[in-house]
């Protein structure tokens, strides 16, 4: 069967800039399909094109006769009056849905999109929903048509976590072929079976593999050390062709004017690689006063009431230097309300926070406050052309390539740059402000995965607090020693990471238990997880039970381990070989290790019990 849908040769340029020339993309049937790549790349243009509603500069696109197309576009927008009900019916009587199967296909369409269970009438006027709300809302729209291929441009975006799970469910048991733009390495590695990098380091302007995303970082890596080495093959060979014209050969004999040729073909063949190679990326890096006061924040039973709905309740932590906390929760649970509570901005209904003298705090908010008719020079440095970075005086130009920004743009309004832009100048602008606390809200939208990555090794090596709210799961796992979870019903629970969060949430989503009900930090940073474990009332979590149920198992493994190493030791073949001998003692040193290690936590996880 012929694909349904196959984009040959097609070329994309704004004004002088190229985004991709002369790629071929073609999707088959059940294809799963993740699309990648720097920002400025043309992902979205390219998905626009699939979709029929761009046309390419050159090349064409070939569609599936009577194909059925859904197109979520990154911006989920509606007209004004429009409700549930009305787009998703506007959206049956486009795809020509028999009148008798509509209400059918509508309630069961709503229904798995969770119009059904969140309390959402589908005569809610669409404008008054919240982003996550429209995001569904979009989807629904689309998956009413019955597509045979559905088009996801940054599905993710106004999603909170749990609608995140949702969509990969639903994209994870589809039997459509889908091809999705993405930042979310989480989402991505959970739902599709081959990456698409759209960047001209390729020489084809993109590389494709089979597999999942991790599958795709193996194989990229892979295919980069193989061009690099044909590179500084291709780089010896032209510095020996190089050599031999310096000699200046005569071009009137044939076999000299062919080499000739062959060495200039040479030479342009390696200035194309090395500029295809040749990249650039975002330096971020904050920061920190090197503050040695160990508690910085304490909040004691912190309520917040707005309106009649009590947002936290009798929440109490301490936030210490070297914590990295993630806030976890579903939309309106009270994430900024707790940020802003924490920075003062928002006044306790009840209780007390206590922050330390002359607290430096830098706060990200999702707002991404910022004038827009600003230029970029300005937006950087107010006041002068040079801004103080690490105590340095650094040029309002040299600071902005270190996010990739040109001199031409410096001159130019904000309001001019991509949403990934301006993420960046915001970025920017808080690594010059010095901080004992950082708190980031939702700081990776817009941001592609060249400068995720950057971001994350910045806060990894950020020696201050963070407070992080993210729905990229993957930067939560990388980046946070500690997660604390909002169940939207004002309590706040402690755990170690993402993942028991998940586990908890799915094994008792409607109560919190009676030793979770309080969240206690860590009177140290990277330890805080065990502290706080400790304190509530020397309980196992949820993991520690996992892993004393499993304990016993590790104890008679290492036991069988020592023993054969100490059996090895003793013979009598080994004893006289020095060699072996020296690789036997080395092995049950190991052995010893492991099983003191295994002894000593069973001892630990016991004495928690016990007290």
């Amino acid at each position: 069967m012929p694909p349904i849908l196959n984009a040959q040769n097609i070329s994309k340029r704004f004004g002088a800039t190229p985004l991709f020339q002369n790629i071929g993309f073609a999707v088959h049937d059940r294809n799963q399909i993740g699309l990648i790549g720097p920002n400025g790349a043309g992902k979205s243009t390219l998905l626009a094109i699939l979709a029929g509603e761009q046309e390419p500069d050159s090349g064409e696109v070939a569609f599936r006769k009577r194909v059925r197309i859904g197109y979520i576009r990154q911006i989920s927008d509606f007209a004004p009056g429009a409700t549930v009900r009305g787009i998703v019916e506007s959206a049956l009587s486009r795809a020509a849905v028999p009148e008798d199967d509509c209400e059918r296909r509508l309630r069961e369409t709503l229904g798995r999109a969770g119009f059904g269970d969140s309390g959402i009438s589908i005569s809610a006027q669409a404008v008054t929903l919240s982003g996550g709300w429209r995001k569904r809302l979009a989807i629904a729209e689309a998956l009413v048509a019955d597509p045979e291929v559905l088009l996801l441009d940054e599905p993710t975006n106004h999603l909170d976590l749990e609608g995140i799970e949702w969509l990969e469910g639903l994209l994870q048991s589809s039997s459509f072929a889908f091809v999705v733009v993405s930042h979310d390495r989480r989402f991505l590695e959970n739902t599709t079976s081959e990456i698409i990098e759209l960047n001209r380091i390729y020489p084809n302007g993109l590389l494709r593999i089979k597999g999942s995303y991790s599958k795709f970082l193996e194989d990229r890596e892979a295919w980069l050390e193989q061009e690099q080495r044909a590179q500084d093959s291709l780089r010896n060979r032209v510095r020996t062709e190089i050599e031999w014209l310096r000699r200046g050969p005569k071009a009137r004999a044939t076999k000299a004017k062919a080499r000739i040729d062959s060495a200039n073909a040479l030479i342009a063949e390696l200035q194309d690689s090395e500029a295809r190679s040749r990249s650039v990326s975002a330096g971020i890096a904050f920061d920190a006063t090197q503050r040695q006061t160990k508690r910085l924040i304490e909040m004691e039973d912190a309520t917040v009431t707005l309106g009649h709905r009590e947002i936290l309740r009798d929440v109490s932590f301490s936030l210490t230097g070297g914590l990295k906390l993630g806030l976890v929760g579903p939309n309106g649970s009270g994430k900024t309300t707790l940020l802003r509570a924490m920075t003062g901005e928002l006044a306790l209904t009840a209780g007390e926070v206590r922050r330390a003298p002359s607290l430096r705090i830098v706060y990200f908010s999702q707002l991404r406050e910022i004038d827009t008719s600003l230029t970029l020079r300005r937006a950087l440095a107010p006041d002068s052309d040079a801004v103080i970075y690490q105590d340095r005086v650094v040029h309002v130009a040299s600071y902005a390539t270190r996010f990739l920004f040109t001199g031409e743009q410096l001159n130019q309004p904000v309001s001019r740059l991509s949403g990934g832009e301006r993420a960046r100048v915001l970025i920017a602008r808080l690594m010059l402000q010095p901080a004992d606390v950082l708190i980031l809200d939702e700081p990776t939208n817009d941001l592609d995965i060249p400068t995720l990555e950057i971001l994350e090794e910045a806060l990894i090596d950020f020696s201050g607090a963070l407070v992080l709210v993210t729905h990229d799961r993957y930067l939560l796992d990388r980046v946070t020693n500690a997660v604390l979870g909002l169940d939207g019903r004002g309590n706040a629970v402690l755990f170690a990471d993402y993942l028991q969060w998940e586990q908890w949430r799915e094994s008792a989503p409607e109560r919190l238990p009676e030793s979770a009900r309080e969240f206690i930090a860590a009177d140290s940073g990277p330890d805080s997880t065990a502290s706080a474990a400790s304190a509530q009332k020397k309980k196992l979590s949820y993991l520690e039970q996992r892993e004393f149920d499993a304990i016993e198992a590790r104890i008679a493994a290492a036991d069988e381990h020592l023993r054969h190493a100490r059996s090895r030791v003793e013979d009598p073949s080994v004893a006289i070989d020095a060699a072996a001998l020296t690789q036997a003692l080395a092995a049950l040193d190991s052995a010893q290790a492991e099983h003191d290690s295994v002894y000593e936590r069973w001892i630990e996880l016991t004495e928690k019990i016990g007290g």
